[in-house]
């Protein structure tokens, strides 16, 4: 090596290791998520593409007649826009008193365009019986506090309403929440006020007060996380008066209305509950009065004093972002009781009131039905990028959700599984048409035959055959043998190459099944921990 080539190597070397450190840097600022624990981290072994396996890729192209889809991952959002507007959630109140179990969300949606925020509406989950005591609990009105969106999904999914009547909007600012931002068109709690048509918070703002309007609704909770801590005096520059997290808030002290107007006494109550069962002395809550009649003109502007104007209670739950997602949701979750007890409202739930209980029924509890269940998808564990995925040649998927904050957003030919701001996964689309098919299909697992339907899911200890049916051929992704054919044949989890799995830990795996060139359902097999 000539001394020229060596100073073009030693500079060379370090401007290298620059751009890589910065390329890590870079993809870790777009792919984690700081305030979220146990957010799904990108896994490195999808990367590796497809084409360098020859077998799975020969095996795939022998059963599906579509091109291959772009490995890259687009970054532009294509112009035209053709969406399915979401059809709105309104679970009815009957129904869910009537239920044994708690009931599921059954909003039926398609994808969205991110460009078009239009088509990002909120739900309104309604749970009880109607009656004239109604609590109307509200999270995400500013997409980065997602303690309190988290929580108010909880209410909605994980808790049955036995007395009395919960109304829950989840995700009142969905674009915000998805943009992870405080609000990409301003502040939409600083709307209230006044606002004009052509704002486009306006649609969504105009709804949210009909619903604090309703003469059923007498309790108004906006969930909100806070910066550090409130305290009545300066302590430091994270416990001060001038910081929102750990209060409950109200506009005034008592309010000239139907029901609960002591609101001061009713927020000490909370503030009392929560602090009798903190994680930590530094999360203890305190009593928060804006005393926003008097000159605040910033909290004149928000929600809570849009509900005490029109003669009904109201009141803001803070949480601290000094906290992970789940002990916000928590605390939150804690608040929220009390009220419910406050106001007689008797309730179920399905996990303990504990934090790691609340992390773990946040991180756990998540899936998609997909096309009419003919795939379901579960996400707890769902690797960062599933490549090959059936998608109807009109481009669009519609899904029901088992959680409000769920959102699948197209990009050119990619779907990104958003859960509130987690982006879950990228989903790899291959066009095809679908077919409604209501069939069972027939499998050997661990030498016992059984009947299954699309959008199943079965355990195997060891392993698997799929028997041969007349009308389906099937394709086991991620295996292939010589022979082509993948029914007729045991399969074991060895021979799976293990990033094709739907999750990270290499335990489940697609078995599609198409009537020719058709889709017509996917039924999932997961290997059982050894």
């Amino acid at each position: 090596m000539n001394l020229g080539m060596l100073k073009s190597y030693k500079v060379f070397v370090p401007v290298l290791f620059l751009f890589v450190s910065w390329c890590s840097l870079y993809q870790d600022m777009h792919t984690a998520e700081p305030e979220l624990i146990a957010t799904p981290k990108y896994d490195l072994n999808v990367s590796v593409p497809i084409e360098n396996n020859n077998a799975i890729k020969e095996s795939i192209e022998q059963n599906r007649s579509t091109a291959l889809e772009p490995e890259i991952l687009t970054a532009q959002i294509e112009e035209e826009i053709a969406v399915v507007q979401d059809i709105p959630l309104e679970i009815k109140p009957e129904i869910a008193a009537q239920s044994e179990v708690i009931v599921p969300i059954i909003r039926v949606s398609s994808t969205s365009e991110e460009k078009d925020h239009k088509n990002f509406g909120f739900d309104l989950i309604q749970k009880g019986s109607h009656d004239e005591n109604t609590l109307l609990v509200v999270g995400g009105i500013q997409g980065d506090e997602p303690g309190g969106f988290m929580a108010a999904s909880l209410i909605a999914t994980q808790y049955k309403i036995t007395k009395g009547s919960v109304w829950v909007i989840p995700n009142l600012n969905f674009y915000s929440i998805i943009k992870r931002s405080r609000g990409p068109f301003g502040d939409m709690n600083r709307k209230f006020a006044s606002l004009k048509e052509s704002d486009p918070d306006y649609e969504a703002i105009s709804k949210i007060k009909s619903y604090i309007e309703d003469d059923e609704v007498k309790l108004v909770v906006n969930l909100h996380d806070g910066s550090g801590y409130y305290r009545e005096t300066y302590v430091d520059k994270d416990h001060s008066p001038h910081k929102w997290g750990q209060c409950s808030i109200v506009d005034q002290a008592n309010l000239d209305c139907d029901k609960y107007g002591d609101l001061e006494r009713i927020s000490t109550k909370i503030v009392e509950h929560v602090n009798a069962n903190l994680i930590r002395e530094e999360d203890r809550y305190a009593f928060n009065n804006t005393k926003t009649a008097q000159g605040n003109e910033e909290m004149a502007k928000t929600l809570t004093y849009f509900a005490i104007k029109n003669k009904k209670a109201a009141f803001g739950n803070e949480a601290s972002k000094n906290l992970p997602t789940h002990e916000r949701a928590y605390y939150h979750l804690l608040a929220l009781e009390k009220y419910m007890d406050i106001m007689g409202i008797g309730f179920e739930r399905e996990f303990e009131l504990t934090p790691l209980a609340v992390k773990e029924v946040i991180d756990n509890n998540i899936y998609l039905s997909i096309e009419g269940n003919s795939i379901s998808l579960p996400l707890h564990d769902i690797r960062s990028v599933l490549r090959y995925f059936p998608v109807n040649k009109d481009g669009h998927i519609a899904y029901a959700p088992s959680n409000p904050l769920l959102k699948i957003i197209k990009d050119k030919d990619t779907y990104t599984i958003y859960y509130g701001n987690r982006r879950l996964t990228h989903l790899k689309a291959d066009y095809m048409d679908y077919i409604n098919a209501e069939v069972n299909v027939h499998f050997k697992v661990d030498n016992k035959d059984i009947e299954v339907k699309f959008g199943e899911i079965i355990s195997v200890k060891n392993d698997f055959l799929v028997h041969d049916h007349d009308e389906y051929r099937v394709n086991v992704i991620g295996y292939s043998n010589s022979s082509k054919i993948e029914t007729g044949t045991s399969i074991s989890q060895e021979k799976f190459m293990k990033r094709f799995s739907i999750d990270r830990q290499g335990q489940m795996y697609r078995v599609e099944f198409y009537k020719k060139d058709k889709f017509a359902g996917t039924v999932l097999v997961k290997f059982e921990d050894v």
